[in-house]
C-alpha cells in the first residue's frame, strides 16, 4: 500500500448494483439531541436573532391590524347605522391601512436582509466547521471512502439544508404570530365561527407529522443517490478515469453507469416533489372552503337568533381567515421542511461526530527546533483497522540522524507502511515510534510534521501555477528562493524554458508536465519547506531509466545532510545509504551496507542478482 493513497478510479467492478442498493436502504442516521445541535448553530447569532424576532413580531402584528380596520370601514364608515358613509372617518381608516401596509413592506425587506446574512452565515460556518473536522480525520477515513461521496456531503448536504438555515427562524416566527393573532383576532369577531374554521386542525398536523416522516426518508435516499452520482462524476471526468475509460474503450459502459445512478435520482427527486402534495391539497381545499361553510353557519346563526353577527363582522372574519391560510400552510411547510432537513442535518453531524483515529494529546510537546533528528523503531508492530493480520510484526530498527536509511524487499512486505509511521499517517499497533527523542504520539502534529518533507510515487499538483504549486510548502517564499528549490531540484532550467516560466499552469494533476519534471517539482517543493527528515517513498519507481537517472540526482542532492528515510523498489538507487534495511512479511529480517548484504548472500543478495540479471 502506498502511503500517499492510490489514485485513479477505483470500485468501479460491481459499483452500479452496490450503490443502487445503499441508495434504496439509506436511512438516515440517529444522532442524539439533533433539535438542540442545529438551534447550538445559531448561538454565535442570538444578537441579530434577536433583531429579525423583534422585526418578525412588528410585521407580524400589523399584518393583523388591516383586518380588523376593515370591520370598522365597513360598520362606521360605509354603512353606519346612523345613515349615509363618513367619508372622513373613511379617509382615516384607508391612509391609515395604507401606512400599514408602507410599514410591514419595509419591516419585510429589513427582516428578509437580516435573515439571509444570518442564515448564508450559519451555513458557511457549518461548512467550515465539516471541511476542518474532515482535514483533522485519519488518512484511514479517506481510504476507505469515496472521495466523491465525501464532497456530496459537504457541497449538496449543506446546501441541501440552506433554505431552512436562512428561512426557519423568520417564517416560524413570523407565521406563528401571524396564525395566533388571527385566531385571536377571530375569537373577538365571532367564537361561534372561530370554532368552525379550526375544528379538524389537529388532523391535519397528526397528518403533517406522517407526511414528514416519509419525506424525511425519501430525502436520506435521494442525498445518498446523490453522493454517488458526485463520485461517479469524480471518478470518471477526472484525467485518470478518463484515461482509463478511453484506454479500454468504456466510454459507454462508464456514460450507462451515469445514466443509471442518474435515472435513481431523478426518480427520488419526484418522489420528494410529490410526497405531500395530496395532503396540502387537501389542507387548501379545506381552508379556502371555510369562508363559504362561514357564510352559511352566519346565515343560520343570524336567522335563528342565536347571535348577533354583522355584515362588516362576517366580512372581517372572512378577512382575518383569508389571512390565515397562507401562514397556516408556511408553518406545516417549515414543518416538513424541517424533518426532512433533519435527515441531512442527520447526515451532516454525522461526519461532524466522526472521532479522529490519530489525536493530538493535550500535554504534547514540539521538538527541537535545531539540529538532525534520528528515527528509531522499538518493537513496532501494526495492523490495518479492520479484520486481517498485522502488517508489521516486531520491527526494531535506529537511523541515526543525518545518515540515509533504505528499506528494499519485495512488494508488499510493508516498507511504504514503515515509512507512513514516521509522520505519523498511522500510529502503531504495538511499540512505539521516536523521532528526537520523543515518542511521536507525545508531540505536536505540527511540530511532528514541519520537520519531515515526503516525496511519493503518486506525485499530486494541483491545477495552478509551478510557482503556486512550490508555495504550497512555503507561501511567503520568494521568487528567489524558488528558484534557489528548483536548481536544487535539477528543473530550474526546465522551467526557464517554457514560455510563461514560474507562471505555467501545470494542469490537473499535473498532466502537462512530464513524470520526471512532476517529480523534480515535487522534490523542489520539499526542499522549500527545508525538512530534518526526508521520507522518499519509491519516488522514482514509476519513471523510465533516464528520467529516473535525473530524478534519482536530485534526490541525492536533497538528501545531503538529513536524515534520510527512502523506501526502494530498484537496488540501484540505494546502494550508497549508510544502512539498508531488507523487509519480509513484515520483519525486517537483513541490516547492513550494499557490501555487507552482498557478501551475506541472503535476501537482499538474491533480489539484486534477479535485478541485474533483468
Amino acid at each position: 500500500m502506498s502511503m500517499m493513497g492510490g489514485g485513479g478510479p477505483k470500485g468501479r467492478i460491481g459499483s452500479a448494483d452496490a450503490d443502487a442498493q445503499r441508495a434504496r436502504n439509506a436511512e438516515a442516521p440517529r444522532i442524539p439531541d439533533l433539535g438542540r445541535r442545529i438551534a447550538g448553530l445559531f448561538r454565535p447569532h442570538r444578537l441579530a436573532l434577536s433583531g429579525i424576532i423583534a422585526l418578525v413580531l412588528a410585521g407580524a402584528g400589523l399584518a393583523v391590524v388591516p383586518p380588523l380596520l376593515t370591520e370598522t370601514v365597513f360598520d362606521e364608515a360605509l354603512f353606519p347605522a346612523s345613515g349615509g358613509p363618513v367619508l372622513d372617518l373613511l379617509l382615516e381608516l384607508v391612509l391609515l391601512m395604507i401606512a400599514i401596509f408602507v410599514l410591514t413592506g419595509l419591516l419585510s425587506v429589513a427582516q428578509t436582509a437580516l435573515t439571509a446574512r444570518v442564515g448564508n452565515r450559519v451555513m458557511g460556518g457549518l461548512r467550515v466547521s465539516l471541511f476542518r473536522h474532515l482535514q483533522s480525520l485519519e488518512l484511514g477515513f479517506f481510504t476507505r471512502t469515496k472521495t466523491g461521496v465525501i464532497q456530496s456531503r459537504l457541497q449538496n448536504d449543506v446546501g441541501g439544508v440552506a433554505s431552512v438555515l436562512t428561512n426557519t427562524v423568520s417564517s416560524v416566527i413570523g407565521n406563528a404570530v401571524t396564525v395566533v393573532a388571527s385566531l385571536v383576532a377571530m375569537l373577538l369577531l365571532s367564537w361561534q365561527l372561530t370554532l368552525i374554521a379550526v375544528v379538524v386542525m389537529p388532523l391535519l398536523a397528526l397528518a403533517q407529522r406522517r407526511v414528514g416522516q416519509v419525506r424525511a426518508r425519501i430525502a436520506t435516499r435521494t442525498q445518498e443517490s446523490l453522493s454517488e452520482m458526485t463520485a461517479i462524476t469524480q471518478e470518471s471526468l477526472s484525467v485518470s478515469g478518463v484515461l482509463l475509460a478511453k484506454s479500454f474503450n468504456r466510454q459507454q459502459a462508464e456514460t450507462a453507469r451515469y445514466s443509471e445512478a442518474n435515472d435513481r435520482q431523478v426518480a427520488l427527486q419526484v418522489q420528494q416533489a410529490m410526497s405531500g402534495q395530496w395532503f396540502f391539497a387537501i389542507v387548501t381545499i379545506f381552508l379556502s372552503a371555510i369562508p363559504a361553510i362561514v357564510y352559511l353557519v352566519s346565515g343560520y346563526l343570524v336567522t335563528g337568533d342565536v347571535a348577533e353577527i354583522s355584515a362588516g363582522t362576517i366580512v372581517a372574519f372572512t378577512t382575518v381567515q383569508a389571512r390565515l391560510l397562507f401562514p397556516l400552510l408556511g408553518l406545516m411547510r417549515v414543518a416538513l421542511d424541517l424533518q426532512t432537513s433533519g435527515a441531512l442535518f442527520a447526515r451532516i453531524f454525522e461526519y461532524l461526530d466522526l472521532r479522529p483515529g490519530i489525536e493530538q494529546r493535550a500535554d504534547a510537546v514540539s521538538l527541537p527546533e535545531d539540529g538532525p533528528l534520528g528515527v528509531r523503531f522499538e518493537q513496532v508492530s501494526f495492523r490495518y483497522p479492520g479484520p486481517g493480520a498485522d502488517v508489521l510484526h516486531g520491527v526494531d530498527l535506529t537511523v541515526e540522524p543525518g545518515t540515509f536509511a533504505a528499506f528494499v524487499g519485495p512488494s508488499g512486505a510493508g516498507k511504504s507502511t514503515i515509512a507512513s509511521l514516521i509522520p505519523r499517517f498511522w500510529d502503531a499497533t504495538g511499540g512505539r515510534v521516536v523521532i528526537g527523542g520523543a515518542d511521536v504520539r507525545d508531540l505536536r502534529q505540527d511540530s511532528l510534521v514541519g520537520a519531515i518533507g515526503i516525496v511519493s510515487q503518486e506525485t499530486y499538483l494541483f491545477h495552478a501555477s509551478i510557482a503556486d504549486n512550490l508555495r504550497y510548502a512555503k507561501p511567503d517564499a520568494t521568487d528567489a528562493e524558488l528558484r534557489a528549490a528548483a536548481r536544487a531540484a535539477s528543473i530550474h532550467d526546465t522551467i526557464a524554458s517554457f514560455p510563461e516560466g514560474y507562471d505555467t499552469v501545470v494542469g490537473e494533476r499535473g498532466y502537462r508536465l512530464s513524470g520526471g519534471e512532476q517529480q523534480r517539482v515535487a522534490i523542489a517543493r520539499v526542499l522549500l519547506k527545508d525538512p530534518r527528515i526526508l521520507v522518499l517513498d519509491e519516488a522514482t519507481s514509476a519513471l523510465d531509466s533516464v528520467s529516473e537517472r535525473v530524478v534519482q540526482a536530485a534526490l541525492d542532492a536533497a538528501a545531503h545532510g538529513r536524515t534520510t528515510v527512502a523506501i526502494a523498489h530498484r537496488l540501484s538507487t540505494v546502494q550508497h545509504a549508510d544502512i539498508i534495511f531488507v523487509v519480509e512479511r513484515g520483519r525486517i529480517v537483513e541490516r547492513g551496507t550494499h557490501g555487507q548484504l552482498l557478501a551475506a548472500g541472503g535476501l537482499y543478495a538474491r533480489l539484486h542478482h534477479e535485478q541485474a540479471e533483468a
